[in-house]
This record gives structure tokens, sequence and C-alpha cells, in this order.
């Protein structure tokens, strides 16, 4: 049965990749960016596609009530490595406006629809990092450590009301999402940082998470999974062992 999907951040990576394979299986998306010049470019490369220009951080998220939404995926998201005792403050705001402030407005947003009709579902991008944190990825981790938090609380309170929720955790993949978190921290970073004298120990971490990352099509293939599931479980690791495989990450 075809359904009305929503999806952020879907100008690249796993969003992108999503809002296409739903299309090819013959779902209406809608594809949403933060930009106009996203959504310019992606209505260009794939002019089948609807688009939208709809930042979550912004009264944008008010849109969606002009749409009958059956899934919701919230994959839009920001990255940002960094020492805890050095990242500046307003890197660390923007990242929970955007990860987890962003994402439970559009959310909310989403849910005055699905409420009332007794059905839909809402997909969380959380992460490894929900699960576990690292030396300098301590920034990024705790936006997805709260929405891990948002989504096990919504999936109990939305359980009687017909609406699931559930999380997806992917492991490193190779969309350039890793890359340019596991650089952002350099744009600051130096030799007047409380924590400098381990910044040989964080280029090394950087480099090993962002080595041999994996096809993103993996996760893609998960999210159309979700969408068409009949029941979804609270969390959902890509891989399936991907904790067993953090270790040797």
């Amino acid at each position: 049965m075809s359904k009305t999907i929503l999806i952020t951040g879907a100008g690249s990576g796993f969003g992108k990749m999503a809002a296409l394979a739903l299309l090819a299986r013959g779902h209406h998306v809608i594809a949403t960016t933060e930009t106009e010049a996203q959504a310019t470019a992606l209505r260009e490369e794939h002019p089948a596609l609807v688009v939208e220009k709809l930042d979550i951080t912004t009264s944008d998220v008010a849109k969606v009530r002009e749409w009958d939404i059956d899934v919701l995926v919230n994959n839009a998201g920001a990255g940002q490595t960094g020492p805890l005792a050095d990242v500046p403050m307003d890197r660390v705001r923007h990242l929970f406006e955007v990860n987890v402030f962003g994402t439970l407005a559009i959310t909310q947003e989403v849910l005055k629809g699905m409420v009332p009709k007794g059905s839909g579902r809402i997909i969380i991008m959380s992460s490894i990092a929900g699960v576990l944190s690292a030396p300098t990825f301590g920034p990024y981790a705790m936006t997805k450590f709260a929405l891990e938090a948002m989504g096990k609380a919504l999936r109990g309170e939305m359980a009687g009301l017909g609406v699931d929720v559930t999380l997806l955790n992917p492991g490193p993949y190779n969309t350039g999402f890793n890359d340019r978190m596991a650089q952002s921290m350099w744009e600051w970073f130096g030799d007047t940082s409380l924590s400098h004298e381990a910044s040989e120990t964080f280029k090394m971490i950087g480099d090993f998470v962002t080595t041999d990352q994996m096809d993103p099509t993996e996760v893609s293939d998960r999210i159309v999974e979700l969408v068409e599931a009949q029941t979804t479980t609270e969390n959902n690791f890509v891989p399936a062992n991907l904790l067993e495989l953090v270790p040797k990450l």
C-alpha cells in the first residue's frame, strides 16, 4: 500500500537515498531540505520527487499541517566533534537545536495529524553514538543520547494511540557526514585549547572512525523496511551486529 512519507534532511546522504528508493517503490515522498538552494538542486536532479524547503529549527515546521503524513523519517541532523573542555558552546547549542529540539518540534507537528486518525509511524535517526560515546565525539553523542530518551519515551506514550515510534542506529557509513564531522573540530581547536596536548590522539580517533566506512545503501534499505513494516522494534542497529563490531571498527 502506498504511503505518504515525509523525510527531513533529504538533500544528501541517507535521506536522499531513502527518498529515491521509496519513490521507486510507489510511495508519495515529500523530501525536505534545510535551504532553498538544496531544494532547487534536488528538484533539478530528480524532477519526479516532491521537494520542499523545511528547516526544522524554524517556523517551517508548520508546513506539515498541510500534509496527511503516514510516516515521518526524522533524518535531518548536524555533526560536531571536539573535546568537551574546549568545544565552543554555540556549536553545542546548534547541535541540540537541530538534532534534538528541531526533531522534537517537527515530530510534535506531525503527531497532531497522526494521533486523531489513530495511525502513523515516527522513525528517528539515532546512531551508534546514541548508545556509546568516545573522546571528541561527546558533543554529537550527547544529542543522540537525548534522541534515544525521546524515542523510547515517545514509543511508550504513543503505543496505545496507534502511532508507532522506532529508532534507527547506523554505524559509520560513507555518506561524507562522518568525514565532515571529524574535521569540524579543527576549525577552532588549536595550541591554546586546554586539551591541545592530546591533539595527536584526537586526530587518530578521527582517522579511525572515518576509515573503511560502509556502503550507505544498507541504511537506506533499512529505512525502506521500517517504513513498510507491520511492526518495529525499539532500536534498529545497522548492521544488525553493530554492537559486536564496534570494538573492531
